[in-house]
């Protein structure tokens, strides 16, 4: 896997002026460079301060800002933060499985799977794309809408529409021919191919779908800038109070439609609904935390990862538990707890984010270290069980 360029566009350097740069002495009586004239974003040419258009743009912008009192910093778990990550993860669960239904069919070109990570990607390289129109504006990068481009994007609707778990144990159960029940008549070679296609497959459509949509973004970039121009500031407090009570609102009504809708719907799209908050929030909560903690590899990202991994694989056991035929109410909460829980827990929009941002051996490390024990997951709790007759092929929640 190379290298490709980062999502978040260098700053364009300057060119060095030929002559030397012009000094100033300031209060304490020492030489600086003229830090004053780069503030203002005027650009030096010749020795003179000559203003471009881009440096009139952002002096007009820094003079904006100054007259602007100061805003508030988001802290990370503010509940105006927490509680944008219900709605989005319930309508990413929802893309989610409408796209996999869609994508299931006789006949089907490509497995269901491939759709569902392309276009969380391409959702996610598009939301990447806003970020730099939106950065030349310091007070509206500094407000509050900023401050929650991260839970809505990254653990709220990209997050959970796309998922790596679900992702690792297809691939495991291709490499061990038991993506349908009794396998399919075929040699052992023929089930590493299948294997393969479907984890490089899946790689490369989530790269590439990530950088269309940040190609898109960023081509309609002086669009963007005329609408955040338009932007007067943050919302005012009784606005985040509405959206704060509208989300919370949306994933409350998940709970009564596990009940009122009928049973069938509880394996299908319910009993998911439920579990969709709480796997996405715990996904925030590790980036949050244990993110910061290493610059080369992403601990949270890798530990939501790898933790889901070993929840659906359990979860995958015990919807195939030999002990008998299990109660509709428990393969319900099961296959919730699969899609719900494991799928907006895990996620490959992020995961490919993160590889296109690192270095190239450091991108290189981090897809496969999350990959290899993505594997060891499924090897050690579903491969255990398969080998040992702990399961039946034919036995599954539907």
């Amino acid at each position: 896997m190379s290298k490709m360029s980062s999502p978040i566009s260098p700053i364009t350097q300057l060119p060095p002026s030929s002559d030397a740069p012009i000094e100033r002495i300031d209060s304490r009586g020492v030489e600086t460079p003229d830090v004053l004239a780069e503030q203002a974003g005027l650009e030096l040419v010749g020795g003179e301060q000559e203003p471009t258009p881009i440096a009139v743009s952002r002096r007009a912008s820094t003079l904006s800002s100054l007259r602007k009192p100061p805003l508030k910093i988001v802290q990370p778990f503010d509940f105006r933060v927490v509680t944008l990550i219900m709605p989005s993860a319930v309508f990413g669960l929802l893309a989610r499985l409408g796209l996999d239904a869609l994508a299931t069919y006789p006949g089907q070109s490509i497995f269901p799977l491939a759709w569902v990570q392309a276009a969380g990607c391409f959702a996610m390289g598009g939301l990447l794309g806003l970020r730099e129109p939106i950065s030349e504006f310091k007070a509206l990068a500094e407000s509050l809408a900023e401050k929650l481009i991260q839970p809505v994007n990254h653990e709220g609707f990209c997050g959970s529409l796309t998922t790596f778990s679900s992702w690792q144990l297809d691939v495991f159960l291709a490499w061990s021919n038991k993506t349908t029940p009794g396998g399919y008549p075929r040699i052992w070679i023929y089930d590493i191919m299948d294997g393969l296609t479907r984890l490089l497959f899946t790689l490369a459509i989530s790269l590439a779908a990530l950088g269309f949509g940040y190609k898109i973004t960023t081509e309609t970039a002086p669009a963007l800038q005329r609408l955040v121009r338009k932007n007067k500031g943050p919302p005012s407090q009784l606005i985040h109070i509405i959206i704060s009570a509208i989300s919370v609102l949306i994933y409350a009504l998940t709970i009564p439609m596990y009940f009122v809708l009928s049973p069938s719907f509880r394996t299908k799209a319910t009993a998911a609904l439920l579990f969709s908050f709480p796997g996405a929030f715990l996904r925030y909560f590790l980036s949050v935390r244990l993110n910061k903690l290493h610059a080369t590899i992403p601990p949270g990202t890798l530990a939501a990862n790898t933790l889901g991994c070993f929840l659906l694989a359990a979860f995958h056991v015990l919807e195939r538990s030999s002990g008998g035929r299990i109660s509709g109410t428990s393969c319900a909460i099961l296959l919730g707890l699969s899609d719900g829980f494991c799928g907006c827990l895990t996620t490959v929009s992020t995961y490919a984010a993160e590889l296109r941002t690192l270095p190239r051996w450091k991108a290189w490390r981090y897809g496969l270290l999350s990959i290899v024990l993505g594997q060891i997951a499924m090897v050690l709790v579903v491969g255990s069980a398969e080998w040992s007759g702990a399961v039946h092929d034919n036995q599954t929640c539907t």
